[in-house]
């Protein structure tokens, strides 16, 4: 490899939260995410697709004002009722016309919605 050829082994991507359990309970039990430990002290998410996210610490932590991470589904009603039912909150948004769950249909948007994990960072489920 030459000092001008750049070759990529993988990607990932990552964000904070100041509580890591509450982060590994979200995730795993609520979202049914693949959470493990990382040795160097931080969680390490398989996405569906393989798709690979770090969850990193940071006590001073201050949500992010976007949406953090996407989770796209085959049915978003079914799919709101289940994280409902599990606890999740969905989110209301000014200029956003929402139904009853809280979900965006059309108006140029996809079809979905948002809600927060513990440390208040913010997540969309949409349709595929």
């Amino acid at each position: 490899m030459t000092a001008s050829e750049l070759t990529y082994l993988r990607g990932f991507s990552g964000f904070a939260v100041p509580d890591l359990e509450a982060a590994r309970g979200f995730y795993r039990d609520v979202l049914g995410l693949d959470v493990v430990d990382n040795p160097m002290g931080l969680l390490e998410i398989t996405l569906p697709g393989g798709a690979m996210v770090i969850v990193y610490p940071k006590e001073d932590h201050e949500p992010a004002v976007f949406t953090i991470l996407n989770l796209a589904v085959a049915d978003i009603e079914l799919s709101v009722d289940a994280l409902v039912e599990r606890g999740v909150e969905m989110l209301r948004y000014d200029g956003f016309e929402q139904d009853e769950r809280g979900i965006v249909h059309g108006g140029g948007m996809p079809t979905g919605g948002w809600f927060a994990d513990p440390a208040g960072n913010v997540i969309a489920v949409m349709e595929a």
